[in-house]
């Protein structure tokens, strides 16, 4: 290098702001060979990035590619930069402007990292929700995710380039104190939605009934609130932080629905039929397709008459085929009962 100076007629000793021309030349061509590499290695993984799509690849993998869409050609440039420094002595004052102008550059890299990285972590969560609608549990946790990461890039970024960020802090720790009870509950329903989003308790779609006493089909989850609609028609809406607290039932996560009920048959039903009332149960409930006998036990004897307890599960979530199932199973043993003369003891 030195020779090749000599040659164009450049002394390699001469000074250019602080360090000799050769330095110079030399952290020039290793920056310069720094980026053409990186900047290889990023065109070839997107090549290759562009060749899986559609396959089905491991989850480390598909982070991976991911954080490759996310690669910024400035952040290839700053660590070139980085590397061709280290051959230069530039002054304290230019190596701490130089240093803080390349910091920033990959503190940005690193947000967009981070942040490619978290809605991965989200969606690769929620992909195995039933309704495939995650998307709005998605976009809360990703908000406030991404709040967190870009309040830390600044803070890094404004600190590198030289402002005094622990008075910034203080400034607004005592501003946020003040907003904070300001809008505390706006907050709080912000964070609800976060736990909402995260736990999944629920999902679009889920019919829920409530602590106190609304009922309904989710319909969206939003930042503040959840709104559901009524089997009357009308919708609801409810504060999240409210829903965080409440005992919720979820029937949208029903694999099967049991019945359970009892009935008292007439004080002077003959011991045979006594008998026979528990295979009476069990033929209506197993001649329906999606029905399971459980149990018909004579469970004891009150005023009214021997009293029995019996069960069945339905299959499925669907509430109407429920009833309808039930409402076969009732009318078939009623219909038995009649043909055998079995009575049911009346009310007192």
């Amino acid at each position: 290098m030195v020779e090749l100076l000599q040659r164009i007629g450049l002394d390699p000793d001469r000074l250019l702001f602080g360090n000799p021309l050769s330095d110079w030349v030399y952290a020039l061509g290793l920056g310069v060979v720094s980026f053409l590499t990186l900047l290889f290695l990023h065109r070839q993984l997107g090549a290759r990035t562009r060749r899986f799509a559609g396959h089905e690849l491991p989850p480390g993998l598909r982070l991976l590619l991911q954080l490759q869409r996310r690669t910024k050609v400035s952040a290839l440039f700053a660590v070139s930069l980085l590397v061709g420094s280290k051959f230069l002595d530039l002054g304290p004052r230019s190596e701490r402007l130089s240093t803080g102008v390349i910091v920033v550059l990959v503190a940005l890299q690193l947000g967009l990292w981070a942040s490619a990285a978290v809605r991965f972590y989200l969606e690769k969560q929620t992909a195995t929700t039933r309704n495939g609608k995650p998307q709005a549990m998605v976009t809360i946790a990703q908000f406030v995710a991404n709040l967190a990461i870009w309040a830390i890039v600044v803070l890094l970024a404004l600190d590198n380039l030289g402002f005094q960020v622990k008075t910034l802090l203080a400034g607004l720790g005592i501003g946020g104190i003040a907003v904070a009870l300001a809008v505390q509950n706006v907050l709080g329903d912000l964070f609800a939605s976060v736990s909402i989003a995260l736990d999944k308790p629920f999902e679009v779609g889920d019919s829920l009934t409530l602590e106190s006493g609304y009922s309904g089909i989710v319909e969206a989850v939003g930042i503040k609130s959840t709104r559901l609609r009524s089997t009357s028609g009308e919708q609801i809406v409810v504060a999240n932080a409210e829903l965080v607290k409440a005992r919720i039932r979820n029937f949208g996560r029903l694999a099967e629905r049991r019945s359970v009920f009892r009935f008292v048959v007439a004080l002077d039903t003959a011991a045979a039929d006594l008998a026979a009332v528990p295979q009476i149960v069990r033929a209506a409930v197993v001649a329906q397709p999606r029905g399971s006998f459980e149990r018909a036990h004579l469970v004891g004897f009150v005023a009214r008459g021997p009293e029995y307890e019996a069960s069945f599960v339905v299959a499925g979530q669907d509430y109407t085929q429920f009833l309808d199932v039930q409402q076969a199973i009732h009318l078939a043993i009623a219909a038995e009962f009649e043909r055998r003369g079995i009575r049911l003891a009346p009310p007192v």
